[in-house]
């Protein structure tokens, strides 16, 4: 059979992996004289990577994240963050054990950059996700309730395996919003992953949500099962203009829950990688 002829074919079946690889690998089959098993395996190798990397292009487009970084891009040294932490959530890992991940830190701390990151890396293994601004977010599930149509975005989240959660405190929403977002975490628990940045402490979130109760109880299932990475306070941005070398601080933010209704007592039995989760809030009166 002529090689336009296989072409053909190849086409048709859509083995466009094979279709590509395949001047190579007979070249280098008839140079090295390997046997016909070997050809068809490394035909079929070729078009098991075309398609994993295809399917890899198509989620890394779904999954709607805003910039294209990735760990190796990332200057840990100077910060207080856990690079050997962030590189095992880079794994994927807690995925599969269904854990949260929170960032926490000051405006400009890298904490959107991380998140994206381990995000790509996530996909890169196989993983489904998506990424959220928290006020678009919030928006998207009130437009949704007027219509009619509440818990539709929640089915769709549950099937994925992990969802982004950015800039929760940097823009009010309505106590409604904060009544549907609270929702939508109690959909995903121990169903889909939750990664989370913020510039608040988690003391602060009442103050997002209007409501203590409420907010203690989507804290009880967040954090549940989480690992916390603290970026700190100072600014890289800041640090990075040539004219300014003052040190530039952020207000301070560290990963401190609050604790109420005696959920602090319950959380305070688990154990949290990355931070402590049971520390009084009172320990938060440097954070304005």
């Amino acid at each position: 059979m002529e090689r336009t002829q296989l072409f053909d074919l190849m086409g048709e079946l859509k083995l466009y992996g094979m279709k590509d690889a395949f001047d190579e690998i007979m070249a280098t089959a008839v140079k090295r004289q390997h046997e016909p098993q070997r050809i068809i395996g490394d035909l079929l190798s070729a078009e098991i990577s075309e398609k994993q990397a295809r399917s890899i292009k198509y989620q890394l487009t779904i999954a709607k994240l805003p910039l294209a970084k990735d760990i190796h891009d990332f200057e840990f040294e100077g910060t207080p963050i856990n690079e050997t932490l962030v590189n095992d959530l880079a794994g994927g890992g807690f995925i599969a054990q269904q854990r949260n991940v929170v960032l926490v830190g000051g405006t400009g701390t890298g904490k959107t950059h991380l998140a994206i990151a381990i995000a790509r890396s996530c996909i890169r293994s196989s993983a489904r996700g998506r990424f959220y601004n928290v006020v678009d977010l919030v928006n998207r599930l009130e437009t949704e309730s007027r219509n009619g149509r509440q818990g539709r975005l929640a089915d769709q989240l549950t099937r994925l395996d992990f969802i982004v959660l950015d800039e929760l405190g940097y823009l009010p929403f309505a106590q409604s919003g904060g009544q549907l977002l609270f929702h939508l975490v109690s959909r995903l628990y121990e169903r889909t992953s939750i990664i989370v940045t913020t510039n608040l402490a988690f003391g602060e979130w009442p103050s997002v949500f209007g409501d203590a109760k409420m907010t203690t109880a989507l804290l009880d299932r967040l954090t549940h099962h989480c690992d916390i990475v603290e970026t700190g306070n100072d600014s890289w941005r800041f640090k990075s203009r040539a004219d300014d070398h003052t040190s530039t601080r952020a207000r301070p933010v560290s990963a401190t829950p609050a604790s109420s209704d005696g959920a602090n007592a319950s959380r305070s039995k688990r154990k949290t990688r990355g931070s402590l989760l049971d520390a009084d809030t009172g320990s938060r009166s440097n954070a304005d």
